[in-house]
């Protein structure tokens, strides 16, 4: 099926991102976006695509949520031996792209990607709601499986082994951390005559800031 989507579009209308007003801190930046993300988006503010690559250096994405950030980095929580966790296995570098429409306003990180601590798993963990934990132990994420019975019986089955007890944490799941060594600030303008502020870490860990054009 054939359709026309050239008309298709929106003009951008936000708040100018200038470098007199901008933090010289990308942490600092960030944090009063997603602040604003998260009161203008709901609770979809911290969803993001993550992007990695696999041995054979294709690129892959999907979307995940961000479940914290610090001047460390980024931290989200997945299955380790899910596509993706193999990928960073493989590649321990990757990409993050958030979008917001509601602001007209993107933000794109880079870096390094590591495991956190047992800890800082084990804490999460525990923080999350029961099904959750569960699902954890029962989606062997990303194989192939027959149909959806496969994964009601697994429920079962988990649901009475843990019945009246805490969940542990499955030594498969767990965080990483991506530590940023670029992050850049879009904020949408009319006429596409975007704003666009670029921050790189530089050797000494400081900041180095620029503007791209739109």
């Amino acid at each position: 099926m054939t359709r026309n989507i050239a008309d298709i579009r929106r003009d951008y209308e936000g708040g100018r991102l200038d470098e007199s007003q901008a933090s010289d801190d990308p942490f600092v930046l960030f944090n009063e976006w997603f602040t604003l993300a998260l009161e203008k988006e709901g609770k979809d503010g911290n969803a993001m695509t993550l992007s990695s690559v696999d041995s054979q250096g294709r690129p892959h994405a999907r979307v995940v949520l961000l479940k914290g950030f610090d001047e460390r980095g980024m931290v989200f929580f997945t299955n380790y031996h899910s596509h993706k966790g193999s990928e960073l296995s493989n590649v321990p570098y990757a990409a993050m792209t958030f979008w917001w429409p509601s602001l007209s306003r993107q933000v794109r990180i880079e870096g390094p990607v590591e495991q956190v601590s047992a800890d800082e798993s084990d804490e999460y963990f525990a923080s999350r709601p029961r099904g959750s934990q569960l699902g954890a132990w029962i989606a062997t994420q990303s194989v192939v499986i027959p149909n959806r019975n496969w994964i009601e019986e697994r429920q079962k089955r988990f649901e009475k082994a843990y019945d009246g007890q805490d969940i542990p944490r499955p030594i498969h799941w767990g965080g990483y951390r991506l530590a940023p060594e670029m992050i850049e600030f879009w904020q949408g303008q009319p006429s596409r005559l975007h704003d666009r502020l670029r921050f790189e870490r530089r050797d000494g860990g400081e900041w180095s800031r620029f503007r791209l054009a739109p």
